[in-house]
């Protein structure tokens, strides 16, 4: 019983350990990790490289793998693109079975002791990003060291021991045993963890692991192949390669390279089981990408092949948003930029809604009208969806910073909502004004041909502003809406000296009235939007 208390104890702080490392690493990469993706070209062979680079930061190729099929489901990668991705995901993920092969426990102490006091001590985020890191460092150690203390007495069990043999003798059981053991605990760094665990105690030669590390690598797939569910046919088609790769590799090392491997391993760590383990490992994967990826063409045409075109895939998506899939969420930071997309995406359909409705109110066009009322119900959804993943995001581990520009999105798609709301308006009037067959004096569509432009500009450039960060086009936009407050003062005092003369009907001069009204709220809203960049100040860069 006690065996099994630590052994279950040493895994969950290993998977802790493993997990506190990668959520710090990934804060210290940052915006970082959003440019390496965008570094990614139609050329697979960079992909195999940002991949391997994701992958060895944020510590997981599960995650990976299930960002890679969000990004695919989103629509902002290809299925070319990502071939590469997964294929260097597998290389990334050698990393963390290099690194706990080496018997650096005792410390373990150390990094955690010396990050609790960095933690303690300062308030700079950069260096409590690191002192997350040697947390989750240590504790990755101490629950390796927990699992080897209670490997120790199963290692004199003959029952463990004739299992053994029987794995080494039969590498079917032992391929089932490993893809078993991955599925289960979705970590394939886990359960090398588990092999190198048992074999610092004696109990597993290089010839039991080798087939329990191959069906780790096919059992990696389950949590990709999971994620698919309700996802696109192409996301699909991701996880089916991501399968295919792996267990062509787990075929060709049992049946060609097998000898080759061990014969290589044992020559670089004669004595060293745990090592060999770990750089057995390293060249699986390696050799499998190098072997594999000039047929990654073939792959695909397979893929499809499994998973058919359908004919109405490209209307499969149910969501509107484009750059937003809860899968992106296991990388905060990229699910972080990608958000800013979408809430940019979101703005340019409150811009397109709200020039048709001023068009329609000039050229008394009910066709924009119809296109003005459709952009608001694409708003209104994309505003829900954005804040759904919005709230999701916040349990996530974020920075601080993160965590502002978190709430700062929260503001502006409100803010961008309300525009559409005022975009909705103004056709409404351009309706009124065509059933009653109204129309404005000259002078009157003048006036509201300024105020449009100052309060249309307002709101395209504070996205803008947003988006790049210029404070001087802030400014600008704040010295704008002083303009606009002037010159309504004057317009509203002008439009009462034509009702008095008899230049425009009262019924007119009201509905001239609420135009006005509208633009001076989408004014308002575009200094809100303003008004949370400026909570960002510091360097701080959405």
């Amino acid at each position: 019983m006690d065996v099994a208390v630590y052994l279950v104890g040493g895994l969950g702080m290993f998977l802790y350990g493993m997990n506190v490392m990668g959520d710090g690493l990934q804060k210290v990469a940052g915006e970082k990790l959003k440019r390496i993706i965008e570094m990614l070209t139609t050329n697979r062979l960079m992909g195999v490289l940002v991949g391997t680079i994701v992958t060895a930061i944020i510590q997981s190729s599960s995650a990976t793998t299930v960002m890679t099929v969000g990004f695919v489901n989103a629509g902002i990668m290809t299925l070319k693109q990502a071939v590469g991705i997964i294929m260097g995901a597998n290389i990334g993920t050698t990393v963390t079975a290099q690194l706990v092969s080496f018997s650096i426990e005792k410390y373990a102490p150390i990094a955690i002791g010396l990050g609790m006091i960095m933690w303690f001590f300062t308030k700079k985020k950069h260096v409590k990003d690191l002192a997350e890191i040697l947390i989750g460092f240590g504790i990755l150690f101490v629950g390796m060291s927990f699992m080897k203390d209670a490997a120790a007495p199963v290692s004199e069990m003959q029952k463990v021991h004739d299992a053994i043999l029987m794995l080494s003798r039969n590498p079917i059981l032992g391929i089932v045993a490993g893809f078993l053991i991955t599925g289960t605990i979705q970590s394939s760094s886990a359960s090398i963890g588990i092999l190198i665990v048992l074999a610092s105690q004696g109990l597993l030669p290089i010839t039991a692991a080798l087939p329990i590390l191959y069906g780790d690598n096919i059992g990696t797939c389950v949590t990709s192949l999971l994620s698919t569910i309700g996802a696109s046919r192409n996301a699909r088609r991701v996880a089916i390669v991501h399968l295919i790769f792996n267990v062509m590799g787990t075929l060709l090392f049992i049946v060609v390279l097998s000898k080759p491997i061990i014969s290589l391993v044992t020559t670089m760590d004669p004595t060293n089981v745990p090592r060999q383990i770990a750089n057995a490992h390293t060249l699986f994967n390696l050799v499998n990408v190098c072997i594999l990826f000039p047929f990654s063409n073939y792959l695909l045409k397979l893929a499809y092949k499994l998973v058919p075109v359908s004919v109405d895939e490209e209307e499969e998506r149910i969501n509107t948003t484009k750059f937003l899939d809860e899968r992106i969420l296991e990388t905060p930071s990229i699910a972080l930029s990608n958000t800013v997309d979408e809430v940019i995406r979101m703005a340019s359909r409150s811009t397109r809604s709200l020039n048709a409705s001023y068009e329609s109110i000039k050229n008394k066009d009910m066709d924009l009208v119809a296109k003005s009322f459709e952009y608001e119900k694409i708003i209104n959804k994309l505003q829900i969806d954005i804040t759904n993943f919005l709230f999701k995001l916040t349990t996530r581990n974020l920075s601080d910073i993160e965590r502002i520009k978190t709430d700062v999105l929260f503001h502006i798609v409100n803010d961008i909502e309300r525009v559409g709301d005022h975009a909705e308006n103004l056709a409404e009037i351009s309706g009124f004004l065509n059933e009653k067959k109204l129309s404005f004096s000259e002078e009157a569509s003048r006036e509201l041909d300024i105020l449009f432009d100052i309060a249309s500009r307002n709101f395209y450039d504070s996205i803008t502003a947003i988006k790049t960060y210029d404070e001087e086009l802030a400014k600008e936009i704040i010295e704008r809406e002083r303009e606009f407050g002037r010159l309504e003062k004057e317009y509203r005092k002008t439009h009462m000296d034509r009702l008095r003369s008899g230049d425009c009907t009262v019924e007119a001069g009201i509905y001239f009235l609420d135009i006005i009204t509208n633009l001076e709220r989408i004014s308002d809203h575009s200094i809100n939007i303003i008004d949370e960049m400026n909570r960002m100040r510091g360097n701080i860069t959405i």
